[in-house]
């Protein structure tokens, strides 16, 4: 009887350790770093300074300018991913012989690493002779090429389509699997009440996928947070383009201010934890069809 209490907690003792040694560990290093003045260039010149490097980053410009990039690209990411993610499970919710294979060419973008969906959509809004220059130009559209990547706003929209591009594929997978839960009833009962196909999409199907649209919201909002491979392969490490990942990879390991790079990261985090325990709380709701 003793053997089998103490046995589960041996099989997750590695588990355990693992999330010790990796993530535990690396959270309270990081929150006595904050609290330090420690920059690599200047190593003997460390002390303890409390949450200074908190109020500093709260009150710096590049702080405030990063974070309203990262907002910008997470409500067009957000809208984005919502609505085509609604479009395409609807299409494949429908019963087709091309079924399968409009599933398998969806996963695509999910499965490219973000640097290489970074690449390739660099290249179409290449200003000089990206591919969407090039068909406005051969349809008489421009008479000159574009400079997408030069203003702050459309490079924000750019970079916020990569990372859509890359999240639509998991919206529509989650939010075709909750159209499919829907019972059939619900429809035929709608429909012996009169209703048509537009009545019982904003009636029925989407009141039922609300729990659905918040793990889709919570999800795309902690990955546009996080943007970081897409930025890089698009803008480089340019200002116009930083997010606040960017500008706490910069302060880190480009200016070697651990101190200030450490408060950052545990901003990120709370910003991130945040929407994570919104997106477990999304996936542990339960859904009463009738």
């Amino acid at each position: 009887m003793k053997k089998n209490k103490v046995l589960p907690y041996i099989l997750i003792l590695p588990a355990v350790v693992i999330m010790a040694v990796f993530v535990l560990y690396p959270i309270i290093v990081t929150f006595f770093y904050s609290l330090r003045k420690m920059k690599l260039t200047a190593p003997k010149d460390t002390a303890f300074i409390g949450f200074d490097n908190y109020i500093y980053t709260l009150k710096s410009f590049d702080f405030w300018y990063s974070l309203q990039n990262s907002i910008i690209i997470m409500i067009i990411v957000v809208i984005i991913c919502v609505l085509l993610g609604l479009l395409f499970a609807s299409i494949l919710n429908f019963e087709s012989r091309l079924k399968n294979i409009l599933m398998a060419i969806a996963v695509i973008p999910w499965a490219l690493p973000p640097v290489v969906n970074g690449i390739l959509w660099k290249w179409i809004f290449y200003p000089g002779y990206g591919f969407l220059n090039k068909i406005l130009y051969n349809l008489n559209i421009i008479d000159e090429p574009i400079q997408y990547l030069s203003n702050r706003y459309s490079l924000m929209l750019i970079i916020a389509i990569v990372v859509a591009w890359r999240n639509i594929p998991f919206c529509s997978i989650v939010l075709l699997s909750s159209m499919r839960a829907i019972p059939d009833v619900l429809y035929d009962a709608a429909s012996i009440d009169g209703a048509n196909k537009f009545q019982m999409f904003t009636r029925v199907t989407l009141p039922l996928l609300v729990p659905a649209l918040g793990i889709i919201i919570t999800f795309t909002s902690i990955s546009a947070i996080n943007v970081f491979d897409e930025v890089i392969t698009i803008s480089g490490y340019s200002n116009l383009g930083k997010t606040i990942l960017l500008e706490d990879y910069m302060t880190t390991f480009s200016f070697l201010d651990f101190g200030r790079g450490s408060a950052l990261t545990y901003l990120v985090m709370i910003v991130s934890g945040t929407l994570g325990i919104l997106y477990i709380k999304s996936m542990s709701r339960k859904i009463d069809y009738l």
